[in-house]
Protein backbone atom coordinates (compact mmCIF):
# COMPACT_ATOMS: atom_id res chain seq x y z
CA UNK A 1 0.00 0.00 0.00
CA UNK A 2 1.13 3.50 -0.73
CA UNK A 3 1.67 4.90 2.78
CA UNK A 4 0.72 8.33 1.48
CA UNK A 5 -2.80 6.89 1.16
CA UNK A 6 -3.00 5.58 4.71
CA UNK A 7 -5.85 7.00 6.77
CA UNK A 8 -6.96 6.32 10.34
CA UNK A 9 -10.53 5.68 9.17
CA UNK A 10 -9.50 2.78 6.87
CA UNK A 11 -9.53 -0.38 8.96
CA UNK A 12 -9.38 -4.12 8.51
CA UNK A 13 -12.34 -6.04 9.89
CA UNK A 14 -10.60 -7.16 13.09
CA UNK A 15 -9.39 -3.63 13.86
CA UNK A 16 -12.87 -2.28 13.23
CA UNK A 17 -14.46 -4.90 15.50
CA UNK A 18 -12.09 -3.86 18.31
CA UNK A 19 -13.14 -0.25 17.78
CA UNK A 20 -16.80 -1.33 17.64
CA UNK A 21 -16.52 -3.08 21.03
CA UNK A 22 -14.96 0.05 22.53
CA UNK A 23 -17.89 2.16 21.30
CA UNK A 24 -20.29 0.07 23.38
CA UNK A 25 -23.57 -1.71 22.71
CA UNK A 26 -25.71 1.45 22.64
CA UNK A 27 -23.69 3.14 19.87
CA UNK A 28 -26.00 3.81 16.90
CA UNK A 29 -23.87 2.42 14.06
CA UNK A 30 -25.07 2.93 10.50
CA UNK A 31 -23.79 0.70 7.68
CA UNK A 32 -23.82 1.20 3.95
CA UNK A 33 -21.77 -0.30 1.17
CA UNK A 34 -20.89 -0.01 -2.47
CA UNK A 35 -18.23 0.30 -5.13
CA UNK A 36 -17.95 4.12 -5.09
CA UNK A 37 -15.82 3.94 -8.22
CA UNK A 38 -16.01 7.60 -9.24
CA UNK A 39 -17.21 9.71 -6.35
CA UNK A 40 -19.94 12.14 -7.41
CA UNK A 41 -22.49 14.42 -5.69
CA UNK A 42 -25.04 11.60 -5.46
CA UNK A 43 -22.60 9.55 -3.38
CA UNK A 44 -21.72 12.46 -1.09
CA UNK A 45 -25.42 13.26 -0.56
CA UNK A 46 -26.33 9.64 0.22
CA UNK A 47 -23.45 9.22 2.67
CA UNK A 48 -24.33 12.44 4.51
CA UNK A 49 -27.98 11.39 4.86
CA UNK A 50 -26.99 7.87 5.94
CA UNK A 51 -24.65 9.26 8.61
CA UNK A 52 -27.46 11.44 9.95
CA UNK A 53 -29.38 8.27 10.88
CA UNK A 54 -26.99 7.35 13.69
CA UNK A 55 -23.86 8.18 15.65
CA UNK A 56 -21.33 6.77 13.20
CA UNK A 57 -21.18 5.48 9.62
CA UNK A 58 -19.20 2.46 8.48
CA UNK A 59 -18.81 2.12 4.74
CA UNK A 60 -18.23 -1.39 3.40
CA UNK A 61 -16.19 -0.89 0.23
CA UNK A 62 -16.11 -3.52 -2.51
CA UNK A 63 -12.57 -4.64 -3.31
CA UNK A 64 -11.22 -4.28 -6.85
CA UNK A 65 -11.84 -7.99 -7.56
CA UNK A 66 -15.40 -7.70 -6.29
CA UNK A 67 -16.07 -4.62 -8.43
CA UNK A 68 -14.76 -6.44 -11.53
CA UNK A 69 -17.08 -9.39 -10.90
CA UNK A 70 -20.08 -7.10 -10.39
CA UNK A 71 -19.43 -4.31 -12.92
CA UNK A 72 -17.24 -5.97 -15.55
CA UNK A 73 -13.58 -6.08 -16.64
CA UNK A 74 -13.29 -2.30 -17.25
CA UNK A 75 -14.07 -1.50 -13.63
CA UNK A 76 -13.07 -0.20 -11.24
CA UNK A 77 -11.62 2.91 -12.78
CA UNK A 78 -10.11 3.90 -9.42
CA UNK A 79 -8.31 1.24 -7.35
CA UNK A 80 -9.58 0.19 -3.92
CA UNK A 81 -6.89 1.98 -1.90
CA UNK A 82 -7.55 5.27 -3.69
CA UNK A 83 -11.33 4.87 -3.38
CA UNK A 84 -10.96 4.08 0.34
CA UNK A 85 -8.71 7.11 0.89
CA UNK A 86 -11.11 9.52 -0.83
CA UNK A 87 -14.11 8.14 1.08
CA UNK A 88 -12.23 8.30 4.39
CA UNK A 89 -11.68 12.00 3.72
CA UNK A 90 -15.41 12.69 3.88
CA UNK A 91 -16.69 13.99 7.23
CA UNK A 92 -19.79 11.80 6.95
CA UNK A 93 -17.74 8.57 6.82
CA UNK A 94 -16.36 7.36 10.15
CA UNK A 95 -14.92 4.00 9.08
CA UNK A 96 -14.06 2.30 5.77
CA UNK A 97 -13.68 -1.49 5.64
CA UNK A 98 -12.92 -3.31 2.40
CA UNK A 99 -14.63 -6.61 1.62
CA UNK A 100 -13.79 -9.21 -1.04
CA UNK A 101 -17.16 -10.91 -1.50
CA UNK A 102 -19.75 -9.85 -4.05
CA UNK A 103 -22.17 -8.92 -1.26
CA UNK A 104 -21.51 -7.42 2.16
CA UNK A 105 -23.53 -10.06 4.04
CA UNK A 106 -20.56 -11.45 5.99
CA UNK A 107 -19.41 -7.94 6.88
CA UNK A 108 -22.90 -6.87 7.99
CA UNK A 109 -23.23 -10.01 10.12
CA UNK A 110 -19.87 -9.32 11.79
CA UNK A 111 -20.45 -5.58 12.27
CA UNK A 112 -24.05 -5.77 13.58
CA UNK A 113 -25.17 -2.25 12.64
CA UNK A 114 -28.30 -0.70 14.13
CA UNK A 115 -29.19 0.85 10.77
CA UNK A 116 -28.54 -0.59 7.29
CA UNK A 117 -28.79 1.89 4.42
CA UNK A 118 -28.78 1.59 0.63
CA UNK A 119 -29.75 4.00 -2.12
CA UNK A 120 -33.32 4.22 -3.36
CA UNK A 121 -32.57 2.01 -6.35
CA UNK A 122 -32.64 -0.85 -3.81
CA UNK A 123 -36.09 -1.75 -2.45
CA UNK A 124 -35.85 -2.60 1.27
CA UNK A 125 -36.86 -6.22 0.70
CA UNK A 126 -33.89 -6.73 -1.66
CA UNK A 127 -31.21 -5.13 0.53
CA UNK A 128 -28.56 -7.70 1.43
CA UNK A 129 -28.34 -8.17 5.19
CA UNK A 130 -31.87 -6.96 5.89
CA UNK A 131 -32.89 -10.13 7.69
CA UNK A 132 -29.84 -10.12 9.97
CA UNK A 133 -30.24 -6.45 10.91
CA UNK A 134 -33.97 -6.68 11.51
CA UNK A 135 -33.58 -9.91 13.51
CA UNK A 136 -31.21 -8.05 15.86
CA UNK A 137 -33.74 -5.23 16.31
CA UNK A 138 -32.21 -2.84 13.79
CA UNK A 139 -33.81 -1.08 10.87
CA UNK A 140 -33.22 -1.03 7.13
CA UNK A 141 -33.62 2.14 5.08
CA UNK A 142 -33.65 2.78 1.34
CA UNK A 143 -32.84 6.47 0.84
CA UNK A 144 -33.97 8.30 -2.30
CA UNK A 145 -31.12 9.05 -4.68
CA UNK A 146 -30.14 12.53 -5.74
CA UNK A 147 -31.52 12.69 -9.32
CA UNK A 148 -29.16 12.88 -12.26
CA UNK A 149 -26.07 11.21 -10.80
CA UNK A 150 -24.72 7.78 -11.68
CA UNK A 151 -21.20 6.42 -12.05
CA UNK A 152 -22.25 4.42 -15.13
CA UNK A 153 -23.73 7.54 -16.79
CA UNK A 154 -20.62 9.54 -15.87
CA UNK A 155 -18.37 6.90 -17.44
CA UNK A 156 -20.50 6.83 -20.59
CA UNK A 157 -20.20 10.61 -20.86
CA UNK A 158 -16.42 10.42 -20.37
CA UNK A 159 -16.15 7.70 -23.00
CA UNK A 160 -18.27 9.76 -25.43
CA UNK A 161 -21.19 7.32 -25.65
Amino acid sequence: MNTALAHHKILGLEAFLERRRALGPDFELVFTNGCFDLLHPGHVDLLARARALGQGLILGLNSDASVRRIKGPDRPVVCERERAFVLAGLSSVDFVVLFEEDTPLNLITAVRPRVLVKGGDWPVERIVGREAVEAAGGRVVSLPLLPGYSTTALLERIRGR
